[in-house]
């Protein structure tokens, strides 16, 4: 007799356990269901993203003059009201550029920074950067990146005079980096010794500078200047 009774009891708990589990089972889906569609209505209520731009920055310090290299660039994205007019905003379209005037690790690039890339650029590709050293240091300190220059060369008479005969040794190349002036610089700091300045021409006239570097007492003059230096 009590082993007939002892099987209903066990077979009710048994079921009575079962019902137990399910309705935590329930419960515990209930609570994932609600709680997923809570994280769906909060996302919704969340704003877009701001609008951005895509821009080229310097990836590093770059040195004035440099020729760009993938290395040298990143991408960012900027607000649109942060992005300065002429923004480049394809790498390719910096590759191999050279860089008029020294850049900043994380500063946007721009046209008018980019030698062959801004207002004064020239269809002919066929042109290398040449430095040329200026006698007066002080002409120099003029200059802006992107102006228009002659160069001059004043070699000593061959008639033994002790005069000086003037002549014409490049004509309108663009001046592409100029020195800075802060401390430390390491360009043209002694007037004494001149100053250096990077300029773009032919290849031809480049050897016609070089040339004359060594016998001539080099000047420029300023035939024009690119807008907004």
């Amino acid at each position: 007799m009590s082993g007939s009774g002892a099987g209903p009891t066990g077979a009710t708990r048994w079921m009575r356990d079962l019902v137990r589990t399910g309705q935590w089972h329930r419960r515990l889906l209930a609570s994932g269901l609600l709680a997923g569609a809570m994280a769906v209505g909060l996302q919704a209520l969340e704003p877009p993203p701001p609008p951005s731009v895509r821009v080229v920055t310097a990836a590093r310090d770059i040195e004035s003059g440099s020729r760009l290299s993938v290395a040298d660039l990143a991408v960012t994205r900027l607000s649109p009201s942060s992005v300065p007019d002429g923004a480049i905003t394809s790498i390719a379209a910096a590759l191999s550029r050279p860089l008029v005037s020294a850049a900043r690790r994380g500063e946007p690039l721009t046209d008018v920074r980019l030698a062959g890339a801004g207002p004064l650029a020239s269809s002919d590709d066929n042109t290398v950067s040449v430095p040329v050293r200026i006698a007066d240091a002080e002409a120099v300190a003029l200059l802006r990146p992107g102006d228009v220059v002659d160069v001059l060369g004043a070699a000593p008479s061959i008639d033994g005079s002790g005069g000086t005969s003037a002549r014409l040794l490049a004509s309108a190349v663009r001046v592409l980096t100029v020195p800075r002036t802060d401390s430390g610089s390491g360009l043209g700091e002694l007037a004494g010794d001149g100053a250096l300045v990077l300029v773009t021409t032919t290849a031809t006239t480049a050897a016609r500078l070089a040339g004359a570097a060594v016998t001539d007492r080099l000047s420029l003059v300023l035939r024009g200047r690119r807008a907004g230096g």
